[in-house]
């Protein structure tokens, strides 16, 4: 695990200082709205995504430029997307990793501005020939990119999401679909993307893909379990809301044990799907371990 933490790191410094020379500066008129993004997508944050990303392509030897581009883009759609989770119209949180959220540090119409304009410059990452030099393979990327999240992918996950929320009640499968489409399509695009650049076999995608949707699940459980039993101050962000607003998650319908027996299951399984990799796997296999252990 230590080597991990190591890779994590070091990967969560590269896309920083990546996305920092791709964000807009903060200066002339629009230096509300540059600042805006900038402390959103450069401020504290672990960039999972990228990091499986990074780790998914070199397990396929696909090119390091590229991957890194592909994981600023990823993280531009990620921080977009806790950005408009945490308005007052979505999940009214005063509270992200520690800081105050966009729309109390700035305010709530800079903050949608800011979410959108993060948006725009993910596809606009992707589109430019600095990522890959073939325009369809681009093309790809963006297309995989946009389902994503979208309708079919984060969007609609948080739409239905929001569904959980004012119905109080639903069973395990339309919780599940919920959680694939908000918290698994970006995660599962982060894996596929290396594919998509690479050309690897319809073997490899599918594994790394499998892999991704229980990833995604797990890491979406481990959520509802910390929203249960943590802190404010553990997790950087308001604790217990999902019980305060009755909604429906793998907890309420689980309980704490059985939506732990749940992710655990699920972690044996996302291993599973990488056993063709073998050994070069070690560190998506221990993603997964540090995703089931993680404390905020």
């Amino acid at each position: 695990m230590k080597q991990f933490l190591t890779e994590l790191e070091e990967a969560a410094d590269r896309v920083t200082v990546a996305l920092d020379a791709l964000l807009p500066r903060a200066d002339g008129p629009e230096a509300r709205l540059a600042s805006a993004m900038r402390y959103a997508a450069l401020g504290p944050g672990k960039r999972v995504r990228p990091f499986l990303a990074l780790q998914a392509g070199r397990l396929i030897g696909a090119e390091e430029r590229a991957l890194l581009r592909i994981s600023c883009a990823i993280e531009c759609i990620h921080s977009y997307s806790l950005i408009h989770d945490d308005l007052p119209c979505m999940d009214d949180d005063d509270l992200r990793r520690g800081r105050p959220t966009v729309h109390i540090a700035y305010d709530e119409a800079t903050a949608v501005l800011a979410g959108d304009a993060l948006q725009a410059v993910a596809f606009e990452i992707l589109a430019e020939p600095d990522t890959h030099p073939n325009g369809y393979v681009r093309s790809l990327l963006v297309g995989e990119l946009a389902r994503a999240a979208g309708a079919r992918g984060m969007v609609g996950g948080q739409a239905l999401d929001m569904y959980l929320t004012e119905e109080g009640s639903a069973d395990i499968g339309l919780i599940t679909r919920t959680q694939r489409m908000k918290t698994g399509a970006l995660i599962a695009f982060s894996v596929s993307a290396p594919v998509i650049l690479t050309e690897a076999g319809k073997e490899a995608r599918t594994a790394l893909e499998g892999f991704a949707h229980d990833l995604g699940l797990i890491y979406q459980i481990v959520d509802d379990i910390l929203d249960a039993e943590g802190s404010t101050e553990e997790l950087g962000k308001t604790a217990g809301k999902d019980e305060r607003q009755g909604k429906a998650t793998f907890v309420s319908i689980l309980g704490i044990e059985g939506a732990r027996d749940r992710a655990r299951r699920l972690a044996a399984q996302a291993k599973e799907h990488l056993a063709m990799f073998g050994r070069e796997a070690h560190m998506l296999e221990t993603a997964v371990d540090y995703v089931l252990q993680r404390r905020a």
